[in-house]
């Protein structure tokens, strides 16, 4: 496949995920104070887009609560901060087996499955421009969790956003999941153009050589659009890959809580720096407004209380 550089990039910054990085860097935002403030730092710095998680403000731990998330999203809209909002729809999706040897009943304490109204609920209350739909089952990391979700469900929560009218970013682990988000777009249930998150590197999806982030790419139609990233060391490198495959940037503390060696990094300095690996590409960084007329993007108001 001829390479060809996406000229025109938007910046994603995933703000503060779900995974255990708290205890890791005490720059991960917990609060939905501070998860506002670092997505408006990071908006101003130069991402178009912020893809917000919530956490409990007392443990830190992931969250699907809409009351938080309604606070993240009142506070980045009350600052006049123009920049598109995009929230987690994965959620909800958790199986946590029981072992090896009894793997039914599940572990309870680490299983949250809920129905795909209950998933969407803050997307129905905040209705951000885009919400994440995770196109596929896998093990995610290691022990007995398991992201779940089924044909069904996927189906049913892109019939749900598509009347929402709101994008789904569809999260692509593997190639299977981005087969399965054709059919959904063949079948009607997510709008053109499509959007996809290339997720690489992640324990045990798509691993993040080149071979294979090109193999992701050549399963994107043409008419889409797409960004890549990958976790942990090759988060910063991964800016230029994926431009000079066509794409557009995903950084954020989600995926990486390093500057450099040993140096911890808000989410604006690690999109300052893609700004920087972008721009000396020769490639433009686009703003809010240049996306949402790519995308198709509609900008709604929340439910009123």
């Amino acid at each position: 496949m001829t390479l060809a550089m996406n000229r025109e990039v938007f910046i994603t910054c995933a703000v503060t995920g779900s995974g255990d990085t708290t205890g890791k860097s005490d720059k991960v935002p917990v609060t939905p104070a501070q998860i506002a403030d670092s997505a408006i730092e990071a908006a101003r710095a130069g991402a178009a887009v912020v893809h917000c998680h919530v956490r409990d403000p007392e443990t830190g731990k992931p969250s699907r609560d809409p009351g938080l998330f309604r606070e993240v999203t009142d506070r980045i809209r009350e600052s006049e901060t123009d920049v598109v909002l995009n929230l987690t729809a994965g959620m909800g999706g958790d199986l946590v087996l029981g072992g090896v040897e009894t793997p039914l009943p599940p572990d309870a304490a680490g299983t949250d499955m809920a129905g795909a109204t209950e998933r969407l609920e803050h997307v129905a209350d905040c209705r951000p421009e885009i919400c994440t739909l995770d196109c596929g089952t896998m093990n995610f990391g290691h022990g007995d969790y398991i992201m779940t979700n089924s044909t069904a469900m996927l189906v049913e929560m892109a019939k749900q956003m598509q009347a929402l009218g709101v994008k789904p970013e569809i999260e692509a682990f593997d190639t299977g999941h981005l087969w399965f988000a054709k059919y959904l777009a063949e079948q009607g249930h997510i709008d053109s153009p499509a959007l996809v998150q290339l997720c690489m590197g992640i324990p045990w999806g798509a691993p993040d050589d080149l071979g294979t982030l090109m193999a992701m790419v050549n399963n994107v139609p043409s008419d889409w659009v797409f960004s890549a990233f990958s976790i942990g060391r090759n988060a910063m490198a991964y800016p230029a890959a994926s431009v000079l495959a066509g794409g557009n940037v995903r950084v954020g503390l989600e995926d990486n809580l390093y500057l450099a060696r040993g140096v911890f990094a808000s989410n604006a300095q690690l999109v300052e720096k893609a700004v920087n690996v972008v721009e000396n590409m020769g490639a433009n960084v686009i703003g809010p407004d240049a996306v949402r007329e790519r995308l198709k993007l509609t900008k709604r108001a929340p439910v009123a209380r």
